[in-house]
């Protein structure tokens, strides 16, 4: 199956200004992608990358070695809702490199794993919606040619009616790996605890570590 993974190279991730500069949040949002490329190619998937830019750009990263991303990338400067449309309006076109069934799974899903991957794509229904831990939506599966994606908000609950409203056979999956997306610096507490990918190991080789106070799981970061 053909999965599309948005990718925004220019200045990704701000939520993690707080412990992360521009360039180590671009090297850290590439590594989480090459996670979920890596993740998706294992599960039997086809990844395509849909970026902002070509993913050439933008390569002053500081920290680290990055490897080379060699998934097809399309590039599409317009908001996510906009480009991941178009994309699924055109999967669903005979005259399309890659055609229906397509999924989208978000690029920083750094706990992502081929079982979890291939759960996802190997679910039947007509919509498969895995969701993220704060009311997003963190992968989809699409079958019905009139579906549409709304990334805006809380985006799981306006999938759902979106589905609903074609009468569209709906199925949801439950997957921890697959809801732990990385938007803020909290989030981070998962990728050193459960995380054994690229995404780990940057963090470790940047200075973050785990840190237990009074029962509480925080991270924290040396920087010698």
């Amino acid at each position: 199956m053909d999965v599309i993974v948005p990718f925004a190279t220019r200045n990704p991730k701000t939520r993690l200004s707080d412990v992360l500069d521009r360039r180590e949040r671009n090297a850290f949002a590439r590594a989480m992608l090459a996670d979920v490329l890596e993740a998706i190619d294992a599960a039997g998937g086809t990844p395509h990358v849909l970026a902002t830019r070509p993913l050439d750009r933008d390569l002053d990263i500081d920290r680290g070695s990055f490897p080379p991303i060699d998934a097809e990338t399309i590039v599409d400067d317009r908001d996510l809702t906009t480009a991941v449309n178009a994309t699924l309006a055109a999967s669903f076109e005979e005259s399309t490199a890659f055609g229906p069934p397509l999924a989208v799974v978000m690029s920083d899903l750094p706990l992502a794993t081929p079982t979890s991957l291939r759960t996802l794509l190997e679910t039947k229904g007509e919509v498969v919606l895995a969701p993220g831990r704060a009311g997003g939506t963190n992968a989809i599966v699409v079958r019905h040619p009139s579906f549409r994606v709304d990334y805006h908000g809380a985006s799981i609950r306006d999938h759902r009616r979106a589905a609903r409203s074609i009468d569209a056979d709906l199925v949801e999956i439950d997957s921890r790996q697959l809801a732990s997306d990385v938007d803020d610096p909290d989030d981070l507490v998962e990728v050193l605890v459960h995380g054994d990918g690229r995404s780990r190991d940057w963090l470790v080789d940047a200075g973050f570590e785990l840190a237990v106070d009074d029962g509480s799981v925080e991270v924290v970061r040396n920087d010698g």
